[in-house]
C-alpha cells in the first residue's frame, strides 16, 4: 500500500509539470485565437469581408468544428472539477462530430484546389496568370465571333469598304482582352483553333515553311532508299551477296523488326507491347500474302491445265499424221 502511494506521487509530481507547460501554452493560444477573431468581427462589421457569398461546406465544417471544441472545453471543466463523465451527452456529441469529420475529408480533399483559388482570388483581387482553367474552350467567344461576322457581313451590303475595314477593327479591339488565352494557343495562326496543349509535345512554332519542305524531303529520300525497287538494283549492280528468299521487301522488314525486338527481349527479359501500327503492318502484309500464294496458285493451275492441253493437241496432230500415210477406208 506504501508502495503504491509513493507511486502514485512521483506519477504526480511528473505529471504536474507537464500539465502547467500545458495549460501556458493553452492560455497562449486562446489569446491568440481571441485577437483574431475579434479581428476578423471588425472588419465584418466594417464591410471590408463579405460572408454573403460562400461555400455551404465549408460553413458548415466551420459549425462542427466550433461544436466539437464547445462539446471538448465541456468535458475537460468536468474533469477538472472532479465530476464524472460517464453517461454525459457531450460524449455521444464528440463522436457524432468526429465521425461526420472523418467522413467529409475526401470531399474536403476534391475542394482543395477550387477553396485555395478562391481564397487567393479574395485576398489578391487577381486570379493567376497560370491557372490552366483560363486556357479552357469558351463557347461564348465562338459565338461572339460568328456574330461579330454576321453583322461585318450585312454591314458590307449596306456601308463602303471604308467603313467595313473600321467596324472589323472595333470588333477586334473589343474582342481582343477576351480573348487573349486563345490568342495565346493558336499562336499567331489566324482562322484556326488550336485547342490547348496540356502534354509536352515537339514544339514548331519557330519552323520555317523551307524547313518544313526540307524535311518532308529527306523523308521521301529515306523511303527511296528503302524501297524494294533500289533494293533489287543494288542486288543486281553490286558484288556484295545476295540472300534468296520468297517474300517481299515488306515482309523482310517485318521479320527483321520482329528479330530485332525478340532479341531486345531476351536481352533485356521483359516482353515489349505490340502497338496498334505493328498489327495493322502485320494483317495487311499477311492479307497480301495469302492474296498472292491465291493468285500464284491459280497462274500454275491455269499453267499446267494448258500444258496438259497442248501435249494432247500435239499428240493428236501426230496421230492424224500418221492416219493419211495408210490405208484409206471407203464408205458404201
Amino acid at each position: 500500500m506504501v508502495q503504491a502511494l509513493d507511486y502514485d506521487c512521483e506519477a504526480q509530481g511528473q505529471d504536474i509539470p507537464q500539465a502547467i507547460q500545458l495549460l501556458g501554452e493553452m492560455n497562449s493560444n486562446v489569446k491568440q485565437v481571441t485577437d483574431l477573431v475579434e479581428g476578423m468581427l471588425q472588419r465584418v462589421k466594417r464591410g471590408e469581408l463579405t460572408t454573403e457569398y460562400g461555400l455551404s461546406f465549408l460553413e458548415v465544417k466551420y459549425h462542427m468544428l466550433l461544436d466539437y471544441l464547445i462539446n471538448l472545453t465541456y468535458v475537460v471543466l468536468r474533469k477538472c472539477s472532479g465530476e464524472t463523465i460517464e453517461g454525459d451527452p457531450s460524449i455521444e456529441r464528440l463522436i457524432e462530430i468526429r465521425t461526420v469529420l472523418e467522413k467529409i475529408r475526401p470531399i474536403d480533399h476534391k475542394l482543395r484546389y477550387q477553396i485555395d483559388k478562391l481564397v487567393k482570388t479574395a485576398t489578391t483581387g487577381v486570379s493567376s496568370s497560370t491557372d490552366p482553367i483560363l486556357y479552357k474552350p469558351n463557347p461564348d467567344d465562338m459565338m461572339s465571333s460568328a456574330g461579330g461576322a454576321g453583322r461585318d457581313e450585312d454591314d458590307g451590303e449596306d456601308d463602303s469598304d471604308e467603313e467595313d475595314e473600321d467596324d472589323d477593327e472595333e470588333d477586334e479591339d473589343e474582342a481582343g482582352a477576351a480573348k487573349m488565352p486563345r490568342k495565346a494557343a493558336t499562336a499567331g495562326k489566324s482562322g484556326v483553333y488550336v485547342p490547348p496543349r496540356i502534354k509536352p509535345v515537339y514544339y514548331d512554332g519557330d519552323e520555317r515553311d523551307a524547313d518544313k519542305e526540307k524535311k518532308a524531303l529527306d523523308r521521301a529520300k529515306k523511303r527511296a532508299i528503302t524501297s524494294s525497287m533500289l533494293q533489287d538494283l543494288k542486288e543486281e549492280y553490286l558484288d556484295a551477296p545476295t540472300e534468296i528468299s520468297s517474300g517481299s521487301r515488306a515482309q523482310q522488314m517485318l521479320s527483321q523488326a520482329q528479330k530485332e525486338k525478340q532479341e531486345y527481349e531476351e536481352t533485356y527479359l521483359m516482353r515489349l507491347p505490340v502497338t496498334k501500327a505493328e498489327k495493322h503492318r502485320q494483317r495487311k502484309l499477311t492479307t497480301l500474302g495469302t492474296l498472292g500464294d491465291e493468285i500464284l496458285g491459280e497462274i500454275s493451275r491455269e499453267s499446267a491445265l494448258r500444258g496438259d492441253g497442248s501435249k494432247k493437241r500435239k499428240l493428236a496432230k501426230k496421230g492424224k499424221g500418221k492416219k493419211r500415210g495408210g490405208k484409206k477406208r471407203k464408205f458404201h
